[in-house]
């Protein structure tokens, strides 16, 4: 009789490792799963039942994106203690985890998906889960809160057709950190096999065109660092930190932002 063999992420969390498959394909991707004492990175690999699997090291929050806000927080000092929060694009949850755990007060959970939001999160009061929701089409009718911060961490779309939504829900003093993903914001030519962008270039290209376009929103760009973790495919992202321009003052990023965009860039292809 064939031994009978289930996929990595499926026995993970059959086996009571992980809360949920999403989450199971977060420890896998992170480089901490062992089956039989061998490092596996691979959530489709399939093996045997009887494998022997460790998770030799829990994940801080429920999903790699976490990682990512957390950079922001830090390198952008950024509070959020009792701050009403927006997390445009939660998919797992991971930059509503960060949110939390950073003292947020309440956050809305927004995504075009269903049932992936992870379900510590869903038992969470401070969460409020907007399921098969488009921001686009998201009006204060919705959301009644102003909103203190907003993350946002989209594919498939341009930053550009989600920014003039989250404008109007902002409070005065609110701020964005959104997720710059070349990869869905560059020319069709200039995408390359399997969806990647390598070209720093471009990247510096990208960067660029999207501080033009969140200035001419009215919008002022606060800072500008690149995402810790690759995206799907090894793409490399950037964070961008906004507020609404609604007084004098200038940042360092509206003056010298194209010395900027370079250091920014030539640091993640550097360090990533």
């Amino acid at each position: 009789m064939a031994e009978l063999k289930e996929r990595l992420d499926v026995l993970i969390f059959k086996k009571g490792l992980a809360e949920s498959r999403e989450r199971a394909k977060a420890y896998i991707m992170a480089g901490v799963v062992y089956v039989d004492g061998q490092k596996e990175d691979k959530a489709g690999l399939k093996i045997s039942e009887k494998s022997n699997i460790e998770v030799r090291q829990k994940m801080k929050y429920v999903s790699r994106g976490g990682f990512k806000l957390e950079k922001a927080v830090s390198s952008f000092k950024i509070s959020l203690d009792e701050k009403i929060c927006m997390d445009v694009g939660a998919s797992t949850g991971g930059f509503t985890d960060c949110m939390l755990q950073e003292g947020a007060k309440k956050v809305y959970a927004i995504d075009v998906g269903y049932g992936q939001l992870a379900w510590k999160l869903r038992q969470d009061e401070r969460v409020v889960c907007l399921e098969k929701t488009n921001m686009r089409y998201i009006t204060a009718d919705t959301i009644k809160d102003k909103i203190d911060f907003c993350s946002i961490d989209v594919s498939f779309i341009s930053l550009t057709k989600i920014l003039p939504s989250v404008k109007p829900l902002l409070a005065n003093s609110g701020t964005v950190v959104a997720l710059i993903k070349p990869q869905f914001e560059a020319g069709r030519e200039q995408v390359e096999k399997n969806g990647v962008v390598r070209s720093p270039k471009v990247h510096e290209q990208v960067i660029n065109m999207i501080c033009e376009n969140v200035q001419n929103m009215g919008f002022k760009i606060l800072g500008l660092d690149f995402s810790p973790i690759k995206g799907p495919e090894g793409n490399r992202e950037y964070l961008i930190y906004l507020c609404l321009d609604n007084d004098d003052t200038i940042s360092e990023y509206n003056v010298i932002g194209t010395n900027v965009i370079t250091e920014v860039v030539n640091q993640s292809h550097k360090d990533l």
